[in-house]
């Protein structure tokens, strides 16, 4: 059965067996980084950045691998699985350093006070209740969870790897926030403060949600800084006080052969010089360089078509071409 045949709009009730996916759309998610194909001046920058350990921020329209970058660099450097900073206008500094669930910890007290009369022996007249601390019964640990940048910054041998995504949709304060941050590499959690001389196990934001660290006094130092990636797609100017902390790199605009050597990697196999898809990627590099807004995942969807065994021919073929390559601007 091949890839048209699915869906027939009849109404009709059927088994299908789907074909394989493309490997950029297999589950769970596998990292893109071997297929990326860094441009010219990118690994410059990137040394350049972990060399002064300083951000890295890189700046180009949707789809031109920014987000890529900091995977290709966490795998050949061993620097540990990616963590992942989306940005949103709502996204705050205080969120990406340490969460706390206070309604959580709030429900937790107040059902702990509806049991208590029932599991806990009264205590004499003139006496005290014994003051709950932070590894007792007030416990606050479990109501605490570091963000990706608390986590990045945590103490270690090794600099971890963080992908701050799209800043450019940030707040206009956000990028000012981060600064001191940036600087100092250290940040203290409020809710911890109150308790001096105590180790508190917080979970941190790695995907294994059982990894905690030992935060004492509810300060956090960075011993290695991290290395972090920053993406922009252009969409906001920022303020020189924060471009002067980062390394900065605008990703070309793909040409034909960058793109041909792209699919290739990203497809596993060689590409033919000619031929609808040669042609393909040729009309879709001359449309990028007069300024259409286009992704090169959308070109590897349409050559994905194009190269399946039982592709679409004539009139039906150019829809389908048109569809999947259509302008991001809503063109």
């Amino acid at each position: 059965m091949t890839w048209q045949t699915y869906y027939r709009g009849d109404g009709l009730p059927r088994d299908v067996e789907l074909a394989d996916p493309p490997p950029w759309r297999t589950f769970p998610r596998r990292s893109a980084h071997e297929a990326f194909q860094p441009p010219e001046g990118l690994t410059d920058a990137v040394n350049a950045a972990l060399y002064l350990r300083r951000p890295l921020l890189i700046t180009g329209a949707a789809g031109t691998g920014k987000s890529t970058v900091v995977e290709q660099v966490a795998a050949e450097l061993r620097l540990g699985s990616v963590l992942r900073w989306h940005i949103t206008s709502r996204s705050t500094l205080a969120d990406a350093l340490c969460r706390y669930d206070a309604l959580g910890h709030i429900h937790a007290l107040r059902l702990r006070q509806t049991v208590q009369p029932a599991t806990e022996p009264a205590t004499e007249k003139g006496t005290e209740p014994a003051t709950e601390t932070a590894t007792g019964a007030d416990d606050i640990a479990p109501f605490l969870r570091l963000g990706p940048l608390g986590t990045a910054l945590l103490p270690g041998t090794r600099p971890r790897a963080l992908l701050i995504d799209e800043i450019d949709k940030s707040d206009l304060d956000l990028p000012s926030d981060l600064l001191d941050v940036l600087e100092r590499g250290e940040f203290e959690i409020p809710e911890l403060v109150r308790h001096p001389g105590e180790l508190i196990p917080v979970r941190t934001a790695d995907t294994d949600a059982r990894r905690t660290h030992d935060i004492a006094d509810g300060h956090v130092q960075c011993t290695e800084f991290p290395f972090i990636v920053m993406t922009s797609n252009g969409e906001r100017d920022f303020a020189p006080p924060f471009l002067r902390r980062c390394v900065r790199y605008e990703m070309p605009a793909p040409t034909a052969d960058t793109l041909r050597r792209a699919v290739a990697a990203h497809l596993g196999a060689e590409l033919p010089g000619q031929g609808p898809v040669a042609g393909l990627i040729e009309s879709f590099a001359a449309r990028v360089e007069r300024g259409d807004s286009l992704a090169v995942d959308q070109l590897l969807n349409a050559v994905r078509l194009l190269t399946d065994a039982g592709a679409p021919t004539g009139e039906q073929r150019e829809r389908l071409l048109a569809l999947l390559t259509r302008e991001l601007n809503g063109g």
